[in-house]
């Protein structure tokens, strides 16, 4: 297999920031662009050292997204309730690496979701071992043996090239062929070093943070941003996700880490990989 090595630089902090779910004031993140009336987001974020750390979230979080707790898996839609997951694994004990690829469109039928990145590709690959190496082989570097962790097992999700990944939801069974909306979509990531003390923002600059993630309408408009919180040391976990009252999510755009995986995590760069995708069941624009 390939092997992609990436080399860059950027700044790299340890902080330990949990925070529970919150509500944001209605007033500072209106958007007049999105054609639709305002609505606060629910938001909800936490870091640590492990994958307890941020399970009352994420559990929260799936809640809020679907309060019917039914997970749609491969059915097709439309469905008026449940949510979807991806979790990168396989059905679990596959170790693969993926070749590169975007569009990355896997679960475009099975799950009505589509990831791009400006860069080679998107992969799915265990942090180190299986017949490919897992990342730590992938990006020449053994030190992302340790340096990330999954939050379930065994693969991460990570760009190659870029850090950025784009999110587009379709109805899961129409072929990419139905543009939807979700009302929710939330991300666990691992090993955000680089601290932000400004929380979640309409600003779409990240102010120093390395991970950000930002949620836009179907007209192009941005919805809500939020920077990510950290969390110090190697293979610490981090979730960020909202809801809405109704699905207006159309794209999402992710920037894990203030650098494309390839050189050491240190003083000077935040390289940061994805585990888990939850979000609400899409649903067809009218």
């Amino acid at each position: 297999m390939k092997k992609y090595v990436l080399v860059t630089f950027t700044a790299v902090f340890g902080l330990l920031l949990t925070v529970m779910p919150i509500r944001i004031h209605q007033a500072v993140y209106a958007q007049d662009n999105t054609g639709k009336d305002f609505v606060a987001p629910a938001v909800f974020q936490a870091a640590g050292p492990d994958i307890a750390s941020i399970q009352s979230s994420v559990d929260a979080f799936r809640k809020a997204v679907d309060p019917d707790n039914q997970i749609n898996n491969n059915n097709p839609g439309p469905l008026a309730i449940g949510r979807r997951e991806i979790n990168w694994d396989g059905g679990g004990n596959v170790l693969t690496t993926t070749d590169p690829v975007t569009p990355f469109n896997t679960f475009l039928n099975t799950r009505g979701s589509q990831f791009t990145t400006p860069g080679i590709g998107l992969t799915q690959a265990p942090p180190s071992g299986g017949p490919q190496g897992g990342l730590a082989t992938l990006f020449n570097n053994p030190t992302y043996a340790t340096t990330f962790k999954t939050f379930s097992p065994f693969r991460l999700f990570t760009p190659v090239g870029s850090n950025v990944t784009n999110a587009l939801f379709f109805i899961p069974g129409s072929n990419g062929n139905t543009p939807a909306t979700v009302r929710g979509f939330g991300v666990v990531f691992t090993d955000v070093d680089q601290p932000d003390g400004s929380g979640p923002s309409q600003d779409k600059s990240n102010r120093g943070a390395s991970t950000l993630v930002e949620f836009f309408g179907a007209d192009g408009g941005l919805l809500f941003s939020s920077t990510v919180p950290a969390s110090p040391g190697d293979g610490g976990q981090s979730f960020l996700g909202i809801t809405f009252n109704d699905a207006r999510i159309a794209s999402v755009r992710i920037t894990a880490g203030n650098v494309a995986l390839g050189p050491d995590d240190d003083a000077k760069h935040d390289v940061v990989a994805m585990d888990d995708f939850i979000y609400g069941e899409p649903q067809a624009l009218p």
